[in-house]
């Protein structure tokens, strides 16, 4: 058994200790609840067992501080370190959400100065700071959307058109919040298709939701009209901002005609992403749904401050003059991987891209999976894009390069996805049994969602 194979527990030695601690002055009663029957079960190791095994965790991990992840849909960029330095100030760190509000008015500017940037980038009025992710930012979104029509008494409007291409989230977020889901179809070019939304509009809809770019990365070039028929039968436009980032600067969700939205500032603006938390999802509403927008309580206090600093700290440092770059550059790199790849992997739309675009598998497969190209870029030091997502295509992989890569790194991912390729032409076994260079090969990954194992068992 390798170290990195062993749990804490494992590596447990009785008497083992790695502090020394002065005697407690504090006495407890022996008897009633606060007395442990039994002594509690923890590892009895030393420090340095303590720092080699969780560095060696932190090794295991992958994340944008130690490689390419070109995740799709989620925007997995690099998060600037003066970000952390911003948030980790003694200011910031140690406000807590219940002391005075004579206290906190430097923190107060800070969420109304993020506020006025969010509004000016994306055409909206006002955010609310509340959510705490993008699925929560939806789900208050939408219930946004149903007070105001509940407040014109048109409580019959039960129904959220959904494209299907959308995030799953979408009709999730809309099914928690007891609407129904209406599905409109897009065209072969991937875009909604307006002919099959016109049949959905009616007095029973409540609105749609979107995102623009698309699931696939596609700019919806006929939003002005989709939301013309929406607004026409009495709909709301909701945009899913998952996909904001390449418009920063150049396009406002406002303008298209959006009447709420979300914002993840995990990805749009460069906040940390992943790992549980924390996450942020702010609603930003146009004039009129001003009066709509949540006092306290969508969540416990007032979201995740530390996640909002950040966020202005980027935003700040890039201004107005430079933040359209990052978009740009998101679009840029992405047609540079799609236009460098399409002769060895499938492009089912040749379009322009945004800053995503979907693979449909590689052109000579040999048997070859999605799945086996992802497990095999681990071999390479590359994280996997999405892969089987959006569910049009059967062997969907769709690739984000995000605008904080180098022309280095993303020649040297487009030079490993090329060699896969190959491999899937001359040694196909080589990728059904990858990846070959990881603590972890291929889990059964069907039984750790459905039976995990959370729970260490002491050895007899």
């Amino acid at each position: 058994m390798k170290y990195y194979d062993k749990l804490i527990f494992e590596l447990s030695v009785p008497s083992r200790v790695g502090f020394s601690l002065p005697q407690s002055e504090v006495s407890l009663p022996k008897e009633g609840k606060i007395w442990r029957q039994s002594p509690l079960n923890l590892p009895e190791v030393s420090e340095p067992d303590v720092v080699r095994h969780y560095t060696m965790l932190s090794q295991m991990n992958f994340g944008v501080d130690t490689g390419f992840y070109p995740l799709g849909s989620c925007t997995m960029k690099y998060n600037p370190k003066i970000n952390e330095e911003i948030a980790s100030n003694k200011v910031f760190a140690s406000l807590h959400p219940l002391q005075s509000e004579d206290t906190v008015k430097g923190a107060r500017e800070l969420v109304d100065t993020l506020d006025s940037c969010l509004a000016a980038i994306t055409g909206m009025k006002h955010f609310t700071f509340l959510p705490c992710a993008g699925a929560h930012g939806e789900l208050t979104g939408l219930m946004l959307m149903r007070e105001y029509h509940k407040s014109r008494g048109d409580v019959k409007r039960t129904k959220v058109i959904v494209p299907d291409s959308a995030h799953g989230t979408n009709p999730a977020s809309a099914a928690v919040c007891g609407l129904e889901i209406v599905v409109v179809k897009s065209g072969e070019d991937g875009l909604v298709d307006v002919e099959s939304l016109k049949p959905l509009l009616g007095d029973d809809i409540a609105g749609i939701m979107m995102t623009n770019p698309n699931t696939l990365g596609l700019f919806e070039r006929q939003i002005t009209q989709i939301a013309s028929l929406v607004h026409g039968c009495g709909g709301l436009l909701y945009y899913d901002g998952a996909n904001m980032n390449p418009l920063l600067g150049v396009v406002r969700p406002g303008d298209m005609g959006f009447d709420i939205m979300h914002l993840n500032l995990h990805k749009t603006f460069s906040t940390p992403h992943g790992g549980g938390g924390p996450g942020s999802g702010p609603v930003g509403v146009c004039e009129k749904l001003v009066p709509f927008l949540p006092v306290p309580k969508v969540s416990g206090f007032h979201g995740n401050f530390a996640v909002m600093a950040r966020a202005l700290a980027y935003i700040l440092m890039l201004g107005k003059e430079n933040i359209r770059m990052a978009g740009k550059l998101a679009t840029l790199n992405a047609n540079y991987v799609k236009e460098s790849l399409k002769d060895c992997y499938k492009l089912p739309i040749e379009s322009v891209c945004k800053h995503e675009f979907v693979f449909d598998g590689l052109k000579e497969s040999n048997g070859v999976t999605t799945l086996d190209v992802a497990k095999r870029l681990l071999d390479y030091g590359f994280h996997a894009p999405t892969i089987y997502f959006p569910l049009l295509f059967h062997q969907a992989i769709m690739i984000e390069p995000t605008e904080t890569e180098s022309r280095q790194t993303i020649d040297e991912f487009i030079e490993v996805m090329r060699v896969i390729a190959r491999e899937a032409k001359e040694n196909p076994e080589l990728l059904h049994s990858a990846p070959h260079n990881t603590p972890i090969g291929r889990p059964d990954e069907t039984a750790a969602a459905r039976q995990p194992v959370i729970k260490y068992e002491k050895k007899s």
